[in-house]
């Protein structure tokens, strides 16, 4: 009898492999997206895959997920299924119910998410030079931290408090060599790029580089601007929207430079219905939640996240999955009036 096909599944049907790697991805709280980036591959090629419709020869792809399975077993492998014999008991001796309460889809794949983790992709493969642009809320730096669990990325979350000294030894402690650094800012950062030129593929992201900018003084993002000058490496910077604006007025060097450009839209309808596929909502709690996520003064992904926050422990604290109105406007009361 010739070997069998341990992959062969029924049209349509995923395997066992995808299963698995859905599997770990809920428990990751990751998406497919990072797996194509992580290991250099098509998004697409994972998605069909994963959905059972790939048609190709699946060797490449199932070495892939195989090797993702086993780089991320250590910190997300499998625990043991609870069995009936372990059930919980009610006092009348029979199977206690367990109850199903919603979940947020914390790793979604909305465009604005898509096109932040192409940019750094690109910046990062082809030492180019990016700029993210979005409103507070938007999810921009929820992406850019996923971005950065990669390898050979460093990450600066900048605040208004910030030195050149300052920024000079968060770059240096991001790349791993700030033990090794002394001396004034300017021979600190030829070390930075002797260090980048000898360990080429490294993405730096500068999150909040509009806190780094201000009419008196653009010395800061002259630091950043030299080092991509001269050395081999990627890097985006990314903030609120008044950071293009005074990109343009401040630093025309530096903005003569840029390779690739996103501003973020924010949710919209389509998605903002993909994100809460699955929760059983009220009609008038569904508006209400949607007014929180697009409305456009104040509506963003944060606001409604933060809103699901208290559904939940709200929904918890009374043994109930349904979101109605009621519990919506409680869990409004526990946060500021917008």
């Amino acid at each position: 009898m010739g070997n069998v096909n341990m992959t062969a599944k029924a049209e349509g049907q995923p395997t066992e492999l995808a299963l698995q790697v859905i599997e770990r991805l809920k428990r990751m709280r990751g998406n497919k997206a990072e797996i194509a980036i992580r290991y250099n591959c098509s998004r697409a090629m994972v998605s069909q895959y994963l959905n059972g419709k790939y048609q190709s020869n699946p060797e490449k792809i199932e070495g892939i997920l195989r090797q993702f399975l086993a780089d991320s077993e250590a910190e997300y492998g499998d625990s043991a299924a609870g069995t009936a014999e372990g059930m919980p008991e009610n006092r009348l001796g029979q199977a206690a119910v367990t109850l199903t309460f919603p979940e947020k889809r914390e790793a979604f794949e909305s465009s604005d998410y898509m096109y932040v983790m192409s940019v750094c992709q690109s910046c990062q493969e082809n030492r180019a030079l990016g700029i993210i642009i979005g409103k507070s809320g938007f999810g921009k730096t929820y992406a850019l931290r996923q971005y950065a669990r990669l390898q050979r990325v460093a990450y600066l979350e900048c605040d208004g408090t910030m030195s050149c000294k300052d920024l000079v030894e968060d770059i240096e402690a991001k790349l791993g060599i700030g033990g090794m650094s002394s001396g004034t800012v300017r021979r600190r950062v030829n070390r930075i790029r002797e260090f980048l030129n000898i360990n080429k593929g490294y993405l730096i992201i500068i999150d909040e580089a509009d806190k780094l900018i201000n009419k008196y003084t653009t010395a800061k993002m002259e630091i950043i601007r030299s080092i991509f000058d001269q050395s081999s490496v990627g890097i985006v910077i990314a903030g609120e929207l008044r950071l293009e604006v005074e990109i343009k007025s401040y630093l025309d060097r530096f903005a003569n430079r840029l390779d690739f450009y996103y501003r973020m839209h924010g949710l919209d309808t389509k998605e903002l219905k993909r994100y809460m596929e699955g929760w059983d909502i009220t009609e008038d709690a569904a508006r209400e939640l949607a007014e929180r996520a697009l409305e456009a003064r104040n509506g963003c992904f944060r606001l409604l996240d933060r809103t699901l926050n208290n559904v939940i422990r709200i929904l918890k604290g009374r043994q109930e999955t349904k979101v109605t109105m009621e519990i919506v406007r409680e869990a409004s009361s526990l946060m500021m009036p917008r």
